[in-house]
Order: C-alpha cells, then sequence, then structure tokens
C-alpha cells in the first residue's frame, strides 16, 4: 500500500497538472479566438495567414492536424515550429524540399504524416561522395553538392563512386535531395528524360574494380570512389 505522503504527493502533482492545462487552454483562447465547430470538428483558427498555407486544427477526439513545409529533414510547421520526419518515411516516399505535409498527432501522441502537396520535381544524376570531417554522404552533381538523408543511401546500399539518381525541387536551388536510385557498378545507367547527367565511365566490358580517393572541390574535402577496369590475365 502506498504511504500516506505518497498519495497526498500524486494529488497534489495531478491537481497541479490540471491547473495548468486549464490555464494553458484559456491562454490558448485567448490567442486563437473561440473555437468553431464544423463537420464534427472543433476547429482553431489557423495560426498563419491562408496565403502562407497550413493551419493547426484540433479535432473534437483530441487529434491536433497540423499542415507544413518539408525541409530536406524535418516539417516546418505554420508556427515556425519543427516536426521531426522519420528519415524511413521522407526516404521511401521520396520527398524533396518544398513538399507540403499533413501530421496528425493523435491523442495518444503518435505522430502520422502524408504528402498532400508534392512540388514539380527534376531528375537528376550525380556520384556519390562522402564528407571526410563529418562523414555525412553527399551527392555531387552538376558542379555542386547536396545533402541525403542517411536512410536514402543505406535503402539502396549506395556506396562511395556509384552512380546515383535524385529528385530535386524544379527551378528552385535546394539543399537536400531525394534518392531515386543507385547504379552500381557494371549496371547500365538509365536514361533521363528533361534532365542533365554527371555520370561516370561504366561502359567498359572489363571487370570494374571500385577504388577511393580523396578530393577537394568547392571548399569541401570528400571521398570520392573511382570506376576503374582490371586487366585480364589470360
Amino acid at each position: 500500500m502506498p504511504s500516506t505522503n505518497k498519495i497526498t504527493l500524486i494529488k497534489q502533482l495531478v491537481e497541479a497538472a490540471s491547473n495548468n492545462l486549464i490555464t494553458a487552454n484559456q491562454l490558448l483562447n485567448d490567442v486563437a479566438g473561440t473555437p468553431t465547430t464544423s463537420g464534427g470538428k472543433k476547429i482553431l483558427p489557423p495560426t498563419s495567414n491562408e496565403e502562407g498555407g497550413g493551419g493547426i486544427q484540433r479535432t473534437e477526439q483530441g487529434a491536433v492536424i497540423i499542415e507544413g513545409v518539408f525541409d530536406g529533414q524535418n516539417m516546418v510547421g505554420p508556427d515556425g515550429k519543427m516536426y521531426s520526419v522519420p528519415a524511413n518515411y521522407a526516404s521511401k516516399s521520396k520527398l524533396v524540399e518544398g513538399d507540403l505535409l499533413k501530421l496528425t498527432i493523435s491523442a495518444n501522441g503518435s505522430f502520422i504524416y502524408k504528402q498532400i502537396g508534392p512540388v514539380d520535381r527534376d531528375r537528376l544524376m550525380g556520384v556519390l561522395v562522402k564528407d571526410e570531417e563529418s562523414e555525412d554522404f553527399r551527392v555531387l552533381c552538376q558542379g555542386r553538392y547536396y545533402k541525403l538523408l542517411l536512410a536514402s543511401v543505406t535503402y539502396f546500399k549506395g556506396e562511395l563512386g556509384d552512380e546515383i539518381v535524385i529528385l530535386v525541387p524544379k527551378n528552385t536551388t535546394s539543399t537536400w535531395a531525394a534518392v531515386e536510385n543507385v547504379i552500381k557498378a557494371g549496371q547500365e545507367a538509365p536514361i533521363l528524360e528533361n534532365s542533365s547527367t554527371d555520370t561516370l565511365e561504366t561502359t567498359s566490358k572489363a571487370p570494374l574494380k571500385k577504388t577511393t580517393k580523396t578530393a577537394v572541390k568547392n571548399g569541401l574535402k570528400v571521398k570520392v570512389g573511382e570506376l576503374k577496369a582490371e586487366k585480364i590475365e589470360i
């Protein structure tokens, strides 16, 4: 049996939490205005302008629905807060910077993401490299580097020097890229429609051997894989 002191402490904690919740709700109502009801959902006014896209909604079941923009790694909500997006989901969904997402936070605290507004994409080809200092993977494409989610690289079993097909937002400069596919040594590179390529020569009929060297490009020290044809002794 719990002691009397513990029971008293628990009651005080519950009462304090209840008071804090009441105060928080009052402050929320003061800032956001009186909630309205529509279609069975109790909705709070959006926290951003309609033109800015997105808003925050709260259902009567206690779920919170937030719309935001994917920045390559996280979702940025209309309130400016960062919401962590599971790397596996972002990789499999091939999310790119600028995609509009909807996050539903259920009453039990689970996070459910859904892509609701994909931006136009460009498909490019580059070479997989690694930053020697941070050990993070990058893709070298058209003379610039894009960051990659580690989950995307490991999902396709990417290695240094592999050719890699990426997706980036169309007509927009981005920092991150989504991995669409990885071409291993000896595989035939795909033909990309309406896109530019930075490719390694892989047309030699001799077996290909991969080596690694260090290079400094655009101020970034990276490890770059090379593909070389091995000599066959007859």
